[in-house]
Parts: structure tokens; sequence; C-alpha cells
């Protein structure tokens, strides 16, 4: 694994975001890894440790997430600013088109960029996300997104990650425990907090949340490849709109991963496998 950095334009002037890089650069296919709302970039680690023999593989800190820059203003923190960035990201790693695994809010910024015309994204992966977002769950998260904790210890933080994050499904300890320590930053008062933001959950809650979000105008125009992994006791990605997603794109595959739910964490053995053995199965 190789960090990088990559210096961005964007409305408050140039900034960075980081990311990381397994595997050959010349790779005949580049996968692009983005994590979820609060996440950040190693939440791939293991992913792309098993998939570096194949694919020259990256993942990449969000702004305001992990090691990128945070913004001054909490109203950029949305999907048009992404977009830039991981399009700006796209150009760098100098290819035509890449594979992409979304993880949620990744999954969106997926979502929102192969629906453009042009669009150099070859295959879409969208983890535990898809064309409508139940207002359930957007309430589950709004009610915790704009903590800002102190915890005294890591082994405390692990714990709390232990319980909000057990959606994710069977991780080892070790996982845990990297997981703890990616996930987390110094308290300027000692401790440890978490490691992105906290304007991105105060930007989070002042979104409605009283409602289903649809986002078929996004999906009807997406032709590519996709194939929805849906955690099976998932509150953000109901059955039947996968269902429906289906019904709309022939070239949509689903998959249910049990024992999970918002979203699959993408580090056990068979999920990885199953990342894989799609992809080798659609070259795009």
């Amino acid at each position: 694994m190789i960090d990088r950095r990559l210096r961005v334009l964007g409305p408050v002037g140039f900034r960075d975001l980081v990311y990381s890089e397994w595997g050959d650069p010349k790779a005949a296919r580049t996968l692009v890894c983005v994590h979820g709302l609060t996440r950040c970039r190693h939440d791939f680690d293991t992913l792309a440790d098993a998939l570096a023999d194949a694919y020259r593989v990256v993942s990449i800190d969000v702004a305001g997430r992990g090691e990128s820059d945070w913004l001054p203003d909490k109203g950029h923190y949305d999907f048009p600013l992404y977009m830039a960035d991981l399009a700006a990201l796209i150009a760098r790693l100098d290819v035509e088109a890449v594979d992409w695994l979304g993880t949620s809010m990744g999954g969106l910024i997926g979502l929102f960029l192969a629906a453009q015309a042009r669009a150099p994204i070859r295959t879409l992966i969208l983890n535990d996300v898809g064309a409508r977002l139940e207002a359930q769950s957007l309430k589950r998260i709004s009610a915790y997104v704009a903590w800002k904790p102190r915890f005294e210890t890591l082994d405390v933080a692990e714990a709390h990650f232990r319980e909000i994050h057990a959606p994710f499904g069977r991780l080892t300890d070790a996982q845990w425990r990297r997981l703890a320590q990616t996930s987390t930053r110094p308290h300027p008062e000692g401790g440890l907090t978490f490691h992105y933001d906290p304007k991105i959950g105060e930007r989070f809650k002042e979104a409605p949340a009283d409602k289903d979000v649809e986002l078929w105008s996004y999906w009807e125009p997406i032709a590519i490849p996709t194939l929805v992994l849906r955690g099976a006791q998932s509150d953000l990605l109901s059955a039947a709109t996968v269902v429906e997603m289906q019904r709309r794109n022939a070239r949509c595959d689903a998959v249910d991963i049990e024992g999970c739910g918002h979203a699959p964490g993408l580090m056990a053995p068979d999920q990885i496998a199953l990342v894989r053995d799609w992809l080798e199965r659609h070259p795009g």
C-alpha cells in the first residue's frame, strides 16, 4: 500500500485529499473504493490487499474524513463537491475508466457520476445503497452522526464502534481494533474522538429525514453492469427497492448478505470473494 495526496481546487481554494493505492499501476483494471458518510479509506484495506494481485485498487478519504483536509463551511459538504473531487482523482489515475465500489455515501457518489453522460465508470458496485433511501435509517443516522465524543482510551472507542457498527457483520478482533485505530484521532483535551470534521454531522442533521429519498432519475440512465450488495437486515436499502432497481435495469445484479445490516463491512473472505467473482464476470 502506498499513500498519496491529491491537491484539488474547490469553492474555498486548494486543499488536499489523501488516498491509498495497491497493486500494479499498469494493471488492466482500476477499482476505486469510496467509504460511507463518516468512515475513511482504511475500511477497504482488507479487500484491497486481497484484490491487489489482479487489480490496481484505490481508496480515498473523502473531504473532511480521515487525513483529507476539512472544509471551512459545512454547507460545502455535499455531493457536487464530492463528485468534482472524485472526478479529479480519476483524472489523476490516468485511466479511461474505473470500476467503482462505494459503501453508502460512496455508492451514491458513484451512482451520481455514472448517471452523467460519458462517465468514466466501467462497472458499479453499490454496497447497501440504491435508488431509494429509507427515512427510518436517515433518522437513525442523524441521531448519532453529530455527536462529538471524547473516548478516554482506544479500548473504550473500540467498544463504541463494535456497538454502532455491529451491522458491518463478521469482523475479527484484529479488524475491530484496526477500525477503532483508523476511525479516531487525538482529542484536544486528551483521549480520542472521531476522525472526521464534526461539521459533517451538523450538515447531515440539517437535511430533511421525514420521508424516503427517491433517486430514480439518477438510476434510470445507468446502463453499465451494476451489482447491488444489500445487508439482509438493512434499514436503509429495502428488498423492495432492490427488486424495483432490477426491474428498471436489466444489467443490475443483486445479492443479500446475511448477518449484516447497513452496511456490510466487506472484510470477510466470502464477501471479498463475491466482489472478485462479480468483477471477473463483468469486464465492462
